[in-house]
């Protein structure tokens, strides 16, 4: 068992977030899907930055990587510790809240995947999004949509666009994969990804 800290241990290489279920899902393509991604994030030399749960898709992709000898780290609320099962044996960080967990996801990742998950999913995408919708970062934001189970979010985006309450480039603010590997392809070339400002106020 990995001893409980609070601050993520220095690491130079490159890092990937995952944002994903703590269910399965009815669909077994979303789990398999989390697992392919924890094991090929692994063997693309990246860490893998997530919520800290074992269980559910995060908790496959964690563990793919893990086994897969990747570096990963858990970032989790201390309220969620026995809800979410952490899966202690990765470098597991305890913060006191949800916007403390987002933010140092944030801060120790280079791109974002979002893959299928629930509203706890949701709203850490769409706060990942504003951020980008204000100009308060540039990385890359990359939907693994399985199935097109992001193709309705979508839709809302355009809609919100067509109704003039965003602007149309912000529709390049993200990009869709359909598979594991369309996304790892995108993670890879992520670093070419050009700054868009999104807010011409």
């Amino acid at each position: 068992m990995t001893e409980l800290k609070s601050t993520v241990a220095p690491y130079d290489g490159k890092s990937v977030c995952l944002f994903c279920g703590s269910s399965d899902g009815k669909h077994p393509d979303y789990l398999a899907a989390g697992q392919e991604f924890g094991r090929k994030v692994a063997e693309a030399g990246w860490r893998l930055v997530y919520g800290g749960g074992g269980v559910g898709l995060m908790g496959g992709a964690a563990r793919q990587a893990y086994a897969n000898g990747g570096r990963v780290v858990g970032i989790m609320p201390g309220f969620l510790r026995s809800r979410e099962r952490l899966f202690d044996e990765v470098e597991t960080v305890v913060v006191e809240s949800m916007h403390q967990r987002k933010q140092m996801m944030y801060d120790e990742s280079d791109v974002f995947v979002v893959a299928p998950g629930g509203i706890g999913t949701l709203e850490e995408v769409v706060e990942l999004l504003s951020w980008k919708r204000l100009d308060l970062h540039a990385k890359p934001v990359i939907f693994l949509n399985i199935n097109g189970f992001w193709d309705s979010f979508y839709k809302l985006i355009e809609d919100t666009v067509n109704a003039g309450m965003t602007p149309e480039s912000f529709l390049s603010a993200y990009v869709n994969a359909d598979s594991v590997d369309e996304a790892i392809r995108l993670m890879l070339q992520s670093e070419d990804t050009p700054h868009i400002r999104h807010d011409g106020r």
